[in-house]
């Protein structure tokens, strides 16, 4: 049996008629720029996510910069974040001449450890940049707090938990400044790249609006330094069809999770939810101790598997300059050497699973 990893192909064939009819009424109206698709979208998504503002954008990436750029993140400000991340987190945060400040992990989620924010926290502190990781939220609540303490601003990388749940709150509206990301493997995905900003204040939709512009308000007419960070409108056409859908999709995932966890956690440590949270399931990830002969036996019965992600931020190289040491952030390195992400997408079936399960199992 082969499995695939995303099956980004089946989520183009499920509604491949919807999708071609809406490219094809973008590109006969020669709309690709923003446009009625776009506006659609961002009113679907403010909706969604229950928020005052929604903004389309390129891509998560530029995102994240929109944001930190509204917020006025310049050289020598500080933002604390994980070291546990992909690096567009903290990578954006240097792009800005500003100093990512790692702070480790809550072994249980994957996510900050919101107990360790507050001693991480100096003059030089602006905001705090918190990941969902794997479709999780972290400790929102307890991360608000200690920003609302100390007047910092929060930013949360959602790029993997767009439609999960925290406290009843949805993913990306808890946060001064919520960013996603429309990758085709997150659980929403388009078909190229996309990203969307929220946020509950007006006066940072505006700027972060003009921003994407080039900071424009006025064609020509420029208030700030911004970026092309516009949404392509087929992209825009593609995301209002899986919007619709997304619902559904996430139930499925669910479906797929719990039956991983079923098989699984008597074997090995997987995932922990907590009680007052959900996941989208951007990943399903284990940790394991003989990892790369487990990945390799797998490969050969035909099954993918991925790490999310196998060298912490502070001990990549681009990151050497902050002078960081293996042994600085423990938690967030152990869980680098052990994790793997096993196939996870809405098409699973029930013998597929069975499939992967009982080879993982028969090669611990």
């Amino acid at each position: 049996m082969k499995i695939d990893f995303a099956n980004l192909t089946k989520a183009y064939q499920e509604h491949s008629s919807e999708f071609e009819k809406a490219v094809l009424d973008v590109m006969s109206s020669a709309r690709y720029i923003l446009g009625k698709e776009t506006d659609e979208l961002e009113a679907s998504l403010q909706d969604y996510v229950q928020t005052d503002y929604a903004l389309g954008v390129s891509s998560g990436t530029d995102a994240l910069l929109l944001a930190m750029m509204a917020l006025g993140i310049r050289g020598g400000d500080e933002i604390i974040t994980t070291p546990f991340t992909f690096i567009a987190t903290a990578e954006t945060i240097a792009c800005l001449g500003a100093k990512p400040v790692f702070v480790d992990i809550d072994e249980e989620t994957f996510n900050i450890d919101a107990s360790r924010i507050e001693n991480a926290i100096t003059e030089k502190t602006k905001a705090i940049m918190p990941v969902s990781l794997y479709g999780q939220m972290p400790n929102l609540d307890e991360i608000n707090k200690i920003a609302s303490k100390h007047n910092l601003a929060v930013i949360e990388d959602a790029a993997q938990s767009f439609g999960a749940l925290y406290k009843g709150k949805r993913s990306c509206s808890a946060t001064t400044i919520g960013c996603t990301s429309f990758f085709p493997a997150k659980p929403l995905g388009c078909f190229g790249d996309g990203g969307a900003v929220f946020t509950k204040d007006q006066e940072l939709y505006d700027k972060m609006k003009a921003m994407r512009v080039h900071g424009q308000e006025e064609r020509y007419t420029h208030k700030y330094i911004g970026m092309g960070g516009r949404l392509d409108n087929l992209q825009a056409a593609i995301l209002n069809i899986k919007l619709r859908h997304y619902e559904k999709d996430i139930e499925r995932r669910q479906n797929v999770a719990e039956k991983y966890t079923e098989q699984l956690s008597s074997h090995v440590s997987t995932p922990n939810i907590k009680e007052d949270r959900t996941s989208v399931w951007a990943q399903y990830t284990i940790r394991i101790k003989n990892r790369e002969q487990l990945q390799a036996r797998l490969k050969e019965a035909g099954i993918p598997t991925a790490v999310h992600y196998p060298i912490p931020m502070h001990l990549q190289e681009c990151f050497a300059y902050l002078g960081h040491k293996k042994g600085d952030f423990p938690v967030s390195e152990t869980c680098a050497a052990e994790v793997m992400s096993l196939p996870m997408n809405p098409y699973l079936t029930n013998d597929e699973i069975k499939y992967i399960t009982s080879n993982l199992i028969k090669h611990l």
